[in-house]
């Protein structure tokens, strides 16, 4: 506080902020505004202290508020994107050479919903979908969006890793494993049909209103073709992410799969990591 003082310039005031002590050795916040005037040969420090006690509680009040906003506004958004968004920039899309597309869909689910109560319904798919979230996390990809009882995760965007493919496979794998544990814990007949693919894509926000992050191309259409196409249990991959991955993991040939609008592909069977 003495240099603050020793720093006072006649005709420019100086605020600061500090504790004020009570009688009862209670504190609270003030504000304090500082001059220096000059008194015959002499100068006179003025000071006006205020309780900002309310303004601190309102600052505090607001800043959680902020706080809520961010952590909604990550929750739909990648961060990158989110900070894009905050810095006024109104039209995001970036084209993207190679990331690679996971479409995962609960097979039978409708009809299994068909039996179940609506609160039910909703805890199988929150509890299902918030353990895929966790492996995202883990294997850092990007959740784009579910869809009724379908997930949606890329690999290699916003921010670039040159092992996206395998950590999608190694998520895949691990997708599995979770639809068959919650089968055990619930006593029901989950299954699980998964594909991929690894391509180009354009990303993008649209929407003014509930806006969303999402991806479009070929390399999206053919993965969820690889899911749709695909087998109960099984993960389904393409060339593409087969020739990128058949040095690091086990695959079995299925053969080729009509593709809607691109004939006749081949396909494979990923089945697991391979050994060291």
């Amino acid at each position: 506080m003495y240099e603050k003082w020793q720093n006072l310039i006649p005709g420019t005031p100086m605020t600061i902020e500090g504790i004020h002590r009570r009688k009862n050795g209670t504190t609270f916040p003030v504000e304090i505004r500082l001059g220096l005037l000059k008194a015959g040969n002499g100068k006179l420090i003025l000071a006006l202290c205020r309780d900002i006690t309310e303004r601190k509680k309102a600052e505090a009040a607001l800043l959680l508020e902020q706080e809520k906003s961010e952590k909604l506004l990550l929750n739909i958004l990648p961060k990158p994107i989110a900070d894009r968004l905050k810095e006024g920039d109104s039209t995001i899309a970036e084209g993207f050479a190679e990331v690679t597309v996971l479409f995962a869909d609960l097979v039978g689910f409708t009809e299994l919903a068909g039996r179940a109560t609506p609160q039910r319904l909703v805890y199988w798919l929150n509890e299902i979908f918030s353990r895929f979230d966790l492996l995202a996390e883990k294997y850092g990809l990007e959740k784009i969006k579910t869809i009724g009882d379908a997930y949606m995760v890329v690999g290699g965007l916003p921010n670039p890793m040159e092992n996206h493919a395998e950590a999608i496979a190694l998520m895949a794998i691990d997708m599995l494993e979770e639809v068959s544990y919650f089968t055990d814990e619930q006593k029901q007949d989950f299954n699980i049909r998964i594909g991929i693919n690894t391509g180009p894509v354009v990303a993008g926000v649209i929407g003014r209103k509930k806006f969303i992050y999402d991806l479009w191309g070929d390399t999206v259409n053919i993965a969820s073709r690889m899911e749709s196409h695909g087998i109960p249990g099984v993960i389904q991959v393409t060339e593409d992410t087969y020739q990128i991955l058949q040095h690091k993991f086990l695959f079995a040939e299925r053969g080729l799969i009509d593709i809607k609008g691109k004939g006749y592909m081949k396909a494979y069977i990923l089945r697991e990591k391979k050994k060291l």
